[in-house]
């Protein structure tokens, strides 16, 4: 039953002795299962669009380590793909997109209603997952948030300042403001049919959210985040929702409540102990063990895990790291950090 599952009872705001544990990116390069399966694949778009393929990298990591959650293998990028931008990925250096630039640009993106010719492999994925899932694991949902994708389709790729999605903003703020509308609408509706396909909790990845400051934050992370938030909440009020404003800093303080989410994800820049004091007192935090710890390894890893749990114990907590597992991390790291947050059980 849905009620036994561990992370939908943290959602609900049950606080446990052991927290629930998954980890973004957790299929991914550093299993050398997923490469294999990516080789078969052919590329990562292919593996993405590849219903049976993706679903089997997203139960890797659950049969190797009994995670408490999956998430649909997928990726941001898949949603402008589908508003009609041209997306490939260069090796090494990851993702190109078309570039959104001006009224001319945006005039040639696909209206919302059409995303689904394009993403329903993504849905047949889901469906799959829900049928051959534990039943202890919960499936979990995603889309990049609305700033955080206009950044790669303003800029075309990548940047560490995401600069020319601030230069848009600000120079065309009207061209800007349609792209994050017609982004916000087409995340409701691709992540409304991961819901109608069986995901039990969907996340909202706001990865460049940190480089938006003061009334910019809340205009263009914030808000787009509880538009997003209310509307799948009218549709389907029993689904939690995970919201991860990256390097929010201060501006994780009340987000739950602003954006409507059931839970925060947190990065690791800021402490737990804060955290637990600032956040965790609206309902459940995610996080925030630092990715570099699973190249790492050690005590570090074990003491380090330690303190997150003990820090996030008085409320509901999900553990997870603050960013996403880097391909160069050890696979028996992750066992080890799973081993410590579970040893409360054993004892």
């Amino acid at each position: 039953m849905a009620e036994q599952k561990k992370l939908l009872q943290a959602l609900a705001g049950e606080v446990q002795d052991v927290p629930p544990i998954w980890m973004m990116r957790q299929a991914g390069r550093y299993l050398p299962e997923y490469r294999a399966t990516r080789a078969q694949a052919g590329d990562f778009l292919s593996l993405c669009y590849n219903p049976e393929l993706a679903a089997e990298v997203t139960l890797q990591p659950i049969r190797r380590y009994g995670f408490d959650a999956a998430i649909l293998f997928a990726d941001i990028l898949l949603v402008p793909q589908a508003l009609g931008a041209d997306l490939w990925f260069v090796t090494g250096e990851g993702p190109r997109l078309s570039t959104i630039t001006s009224q001319a640009d945006f005039d040639a993106l696909k209206p919302t209603s059409d995303i689904h010719e394009t993403l329903n492999p993504i849905y047949e994925t889901v469906r799959i997952l829900s049928r051959e899932l534990p039943s202890e694991t919960t499936l979990i949902g995603f889309a990049g948030a609305p700033w955080t994708v206009a950044t790669y389709m303003i800029a075309g790729r990548g940047t560490p300042d995401q600069g020319p999605a601030h230069a848009l903003r600000e120079g065309n703020t009207a061209v800007f403001e349609a792209l994050l509308g017609r982004i916000t609408e087409a995340t409701i509706e691709y992540l409304s049919m991961q819901i109608e396909a069986g995901a039990e909790v969907v996340k909202i990845f706001d990865s460049w959210a940190g480089s938006l400051k003061g009334e910019a934050f809340d205009k263009y992370a914030l808000e787009p985040a509880r538009v997003i938030t209310a509307a799948l909440k009218k549709r389907y009020p029993h689904i939690p929702i995970i919201g991860f404003p990256r390097e929010a800093g201060d501006k994780y303080v009340g987000f739950a409540r602003a954006a409507g989410v059931d839970c925060v994800a947190l990065d690791n820049s800021v402490s737990p102990e804060w955290a637990a004091r600032n956040v965790q007192v609206d309902g459940c935090v995610q996080g925030n063990l630092a990715s570099r710890h699973m190249v790492t390894g050690g005590q570090d890893l074990i003491d380090e895990t330690r303190a997150i749990v003990k820090a996030f114990s008085g409320g509901p907590h999900i553990f997870n790291l603050g960013h996403g597992i880097t391909p160069d991390a050890d696979p028996a790291n992750v066992q080890l950090m799973i081993d410590t947050v579970r040893e409360g059980a054993r004892g």
